[in-house]
């Protein structure tokens, strides 16, 4: 019952059942105002007409409001079927005592009585101007002094009165209308008329209303049920296949659909499964990766310390050559653990850095210097070439000095003899589609170049384009993965160039490392 489904398909029929119940109330409220009014009109329009024939010379105030059609109609329906009779009135014969009405403008009704019947049941009085009641056609309240009631007061003051009231159970409305000789209020007629047809009309139209409600309602479950299932679905298969994500299931079948934010919600969640799953297999074979690369010197180890071990260790040469080795193989370890333990830091944004300006040559001349010698005996020609003058780079001295030994170290190790080294720096506006004025540095050899299925991925941890010949040059297939991550760490960007490979004379071979760095300020 807590489903999602569920829930929108209840909102959808409460939305609907609130929006009937709301226009079925507002309908039958103007219905109500429209029959009020209505009647209002019709016993005006009595009042009138009595007026007109049973006191010449008399006027009643007109309506301020204006009457549509519908209340035409029904005046004049009223007032067709609504007679007036005048006779002479016998005290005597009716038992009641004549009231004194020597100062009433209306005395003579002293001596008439009204028969009046309507079709409409409607209940007249008539008083003069002090609240006396002189035509009752109840015969209740004949010769009583209702001047204290609040209409026939409004009335007898020169205003319209109309009201709703409950007379023995039911509901009656009132009029009262002021009488005018000229400008003097002569007396007031009210006219009462039972409300009892348009209660009848009310429940009526209540039921049908409440009829169609429950129709419209019951037609549009379907559709609410359809319009749930169809919001639902996606989410009810994206939490499939989140289920599916969480159990290692990268390839779970999931297609973006729905509404616009659902079908986002989807692609969000499939870019976050791809990225996932790319992580996945970085992990799986870094690990790989890694627990060979540890492998290596460590089975080199045991095996010279086995080989010690078996009588080795009486020779003096061969001890001292194991001991060498073993030496060369724990370096490597070493070398290999403390790059794994950069990346890390790296990775979790808790590398040392002191940003300092400094001129950017004065680390490219002592790296050259460094590897000149060891590039010397390798048959190799390093070449600083520097620009015309100094370039100042805002960053970490050491980590900078660090990446140029790696590309050096790269460049040295893929250029063959006899081969070219060169070291450059420059400033440009803008490097690799980032728009900022950067210090440029470039390694450019004239060694074996790098393919371009292999380019995509040499600053991918443990790539090796030839992992064999890589690693009998001594290379762990970390240098670049930590070049980059100290480049980016720094606000920098690095990359590497590559023509082709050699192949024929119109292609030139050879690799070029870039990296730049902001300027200094």
């Amino acid at each position: 019952m807590g489903s999602l489904r569920f829930r929108l398909f209840l909102s959808h029929l409460s939305v609907l059942g609130a929006a009937t119940l709301i226009v079925g109330l507002s309908l039958l409220t103007l219905v109500q105002s429209y029959f009020v009014r209505a009647m209002e009109d019709s016993l005006l329009a009595q009042a009138k007409l009595i007026a007109e024939s049973v006191f010449p010379g008399v006027t009643i105030p007109s309506s301020p409001s204006s009457q549509a059609p519908a209340y035409n109609a029904i005046q004049q329906q009223s007032t067709g079927n609504l007679s007036v009779q005048i006779r002479n009135l016998d005290p005597e014969a009716t038992g009641l005592p004549a009231p004194t009405l020597a100062e009433s403008n209306l005395a003579y009704l002293n001596q008439l009585t009204l028969d009046v019947s309507a079709t409409l049941q409607s209940h007249i009085r008539v008083v003069d101007s002090q609240g006396v009641v002189l035509v009752d056609t109840n015969r209740v309240s004949l010769g009583r002094d209702l001047s204290g009631e609040e209409d026939l007061q409004t009335a007898l003051s020169g205003k319209l009165f109309a009201r709703q009231i409950s007379v023995e159970g039911n509901a009656w409305y009132y009029v009262s209308v002021p009488l005018l000789l000229g400008s003097d209020v002569a007396g007031a007629i009210s006219l009462g008329q039972p409300m009892r047809d348009v209660a009848q009309v009310l429940s009526d139209l209540r039921l049908r209303l409440l009829l169609s409600a429950l129709l419209a309602v019951l037609i549009s479950a379907p559709l609410a049920l359809g319009l749930a299932r169809n919001i639902s679905l996606p989410v009810v298969q994206l939490t499939d296949a989140a289920y599916r994500l969480s159990l290692g299931d990268f390839e779970y079948p999931l297609r973006a659909s729905g509404p616009a934010e659902v079908r986002e919600l989807g692609r969000s969640f499939l870019a976050m499964r791809d990225r996932l799953a790319s992580l996945e297999r970085t992990r799986t074979q870094f690990v790989s990766d890694v627990s060979h690369e540890l492998r290596t010197p460590m089975t080199a180890i045991k095996g010279l310390t086995e080989t010690l071990r078996d009588g080795a260790v009486d020779d003096p040469s061969v001890r001292d050559h194991f001991l060498s080795s073993m030496e060369a193989e724990t370096d490597r370890l070493i070398r290999l653990v403390n790059d794994l333990l950069e990346l890390s830091r790296a990775d979790s944004h808790a590398l040392h850095l002191r940003a300092e300006s400094f001129p950017i040559e004065t680390v490219l001349k002592n790296a050259v210097e460094r590897f000149r010698r060891h590039a010397g005996e390798l048959g190799l020609e390093l070449v600083l070439d520097p620009p015309g003058s100094p370039v100042g780079v805002k960053g970490d001295r050491d980590r900078i000095d660090q990446v140029v030994l790696i590309l050096l170290d790269n460049a040295v190790k893929h250029t063959g003899r006899g081969g070219k080294i060169r070291v450059s720096w420059s400033t440009q506006p803008s490097a690799q589609g980032f728009y900022a004025p950067w210090a440029v540095v470039e390694v450019a050899d004239s060694g074996e170049g790098i393919s371009p299925e292999d380019l995509p991925h040499v600053f991918e941890r443990f790539y090796r384009g030839d992992p064999s010949r890589s690693r009998d040059r001594g290379g762990g297939g970390l240098g670049l993965s930590i070049a980059k991550a100290l480049v980016e760490a720094q606000g920098g960007h690095i990359w590497i160039a590559s023509p082709a490979l050699p192949g024929g004379p119109d292609v030139t071979p050879g690799t070029v490392a870039s990296f730049c760095l902001p300027l200094a300020s």
